[in-house]
């Protein structure tokens, strides 16, 4: 068995595909660790929601789309700064209608952060100076200051870990904000949010080695689609 992670998916179901091929991912022994953020952004949130529950081994983290796309599933949430950030791209792909159960069920029993030995894996990021079961779920789901001050203490100290996990996984924060489309290392936090929900990469990598496999940019995918809209800003 390996174990992979992959970056926010952001209803990019041609990319998720193009990834699984490229890294020959087997969906009865593999292990995959979901980032978050299936939802919203291209219009194919169900086929990747399928996709997803065809792997034996899979853990899934919320992210702060996915936990929208929930208040739309269940309470009837239509907010414009939801619609205009991507949800109505997920309202197209259910056709408007609702969402099946099997779908808002997976949503609901996603991690809000995973601890496997040491390593951490979360959507958006931690409080460093907290222990990670006193994180609040707005924090795990929006955070971007670990990012940031990650990315400024990896000039100087690269070496930093942060509360002493060998890697923290995260995505949220598109690497595209740091004018790259591939996976960064900063300190002990890999960025895995490559931009495939705007204009960039979707990108699965082996949590061993390293090494890392990505789709085409999503636009090439999806020539003629709009994702997330470009004042759109998370």
């Amino acid at each position: 068995m390996k174990t992979y992670v992959i970056g926010d998916i952001h209803g990019a179901y041609r990319a998720l595909v193009q990834c699984f091929e490229r890294v020959r991912f087997d969906y009865k022994t593999d292990h995959l660790i979901a980032l978050g953020d299936v939802c919203d952004g291209w219009p194919e949130v169900h086929l990747c929601i399928e996709e997803l529950l065809k792997i034996k081994h899979l853990d899934y983290i919320l992210g702060n789309h996915d936990q929208w796309a929930i208040a739309w599933a269940e309470k009837g949430f239509k907010q414009d700064i939801w619609l205009s950030q991507g949800g109505l791209n997920t309202l197209v792909s259910y056709k408007h209608k609702h969402m099946p159960k099997t779908h808002l069920d997976f949503l609901k029993k996603a991690h809000p952060v995973l601890e496997l030995e040491k390593r951490l894996f979360v959507h958006a990021g931690i409080d460093p100076n907290k222990n990670i079961h006193a994180q609040t779920m707005e924090t795990l789901l929006w955070d971007r200051n670990l990012i940031h001050r990650a990315y400024l203490l990896n000039i100087t100290n690269p070496e930093f870990r942060f509360r002493n996990y060998d890697e923290i996984f995260i995505g949220h924060t598109t690497t595209q904000f740091f004018n790259s489309d591939l996976p960064l290392k900063l300190c002990n936090i890999w960025a895995l949010d490559t931009g495939a929900g705007w204009s960039g990469k979707l990108t699965i990598m082996d949590v061993e080695t390293k090494e890392y496999w990505q789709s085409d940019p999503t636009p090439s995918l999806y020539p003629d689609q709009k994702g997330r809209l470009a004042n759109s800003s998370d």
